[in-house]
């Protein structure tokens, strides 16, 4: 399952039109850089859907936007992540665990630059906004989960682009409302946290095959060597 024998982790079938959504999402997220760099006010767009600077949900769904809020912390994340892999590697695929551990450090990483550049801040100096991390993280997931899914022996290329582009709605819909909700990042910086998890993950999960089909194949001469 470590050779070249098994599935890629970003599906041949998708890599066509994954690679040009990477491409527009890379560009809106930097479009959104350039618009908003050292703003610390929410934009007319923003405006149009709430204004985030209080909590704006009380009661139960309080509380389910506090749990989403948590997945994308660091504790939350790690343990989401952990559990993840940890099932990964129980069901033989280290291809997927890898691109869990990858893509959700590449789109954390990411945020975590592009905040410090782009200079967007909210609730104050130093609450750096610009794009959201916890929409990118969830979405991340999301993605890589619906990529391993659309892998599968017998899935045609439509129904998976289909689960992909559907996997990444929700979830970064999810995560966004309740950072949105909640006062900490403003609609826009949702929107750029989302289009970071679909410019970074299709690049991630081509890497990650690339380095395990060449780690495959060093592995596959050494044992030939070993033969003669």
């Amino acid at each position: 399952m470590t050779g070249r024998s098994a599935p890629p982790v970003l599906p041949p079938s998708l890599r066509g039109w994954l690679g040009a959504t990477a491409v527009v999402a890379a560009v809106v997220v930097g479009v959104l850089g350039v618009l908003f760099a050292g703003h610390s006010e929410p934009g007319r767009v923003d405006r149009w859907f709430v204004l985030p600077t209080e909590d704006s949900v009380q009661g139960t769904w309080r509380h389910v936007a506090l749990v989403l809020d948590f997945l994308g912390e660091p504790a939350g994340s790690t343990m989401l992540v952990a559990a993840i892999v940890v099932c990964c590697l129980l069901l033989r695929r280290p291809r997927a665990a890898a691109l869990f551990v990858a893509g959700a450090a590449v789109g954390v990483g990411t945020t975590t630059l592009l905040k410090h550049v782009v200079g967007r801040t909210i609730h104050g100096p130093g609450n750096l906004s610009y794009p959201s991390g916890h929409t990118a993280f969830f979405t991340t997931l999301a993605l890589v989960v619906a990529l391993l899914a659309t892998g599968r022996p017998g899935l045609d290329r439509t129904f998976g682009t289909s689960l992909v582009l559907a996997a990444a709605l929700v979830a970064g819909a999810a995560m966004g409302w309740a950072e949105v909700a909640l006062g900490a990042h403003y609609p826009t910086d949702v929107l750029g946290g989302w289009c970071t998890a679909l410019a970074v993950t299709p690049a991630t999960a081509w890497l990650v095959d690339r380095m395990a089909d060449r780690l495959a194949e060093r592995t596959d001469d050494a044992g030939l060597r070993e033969r003669h």
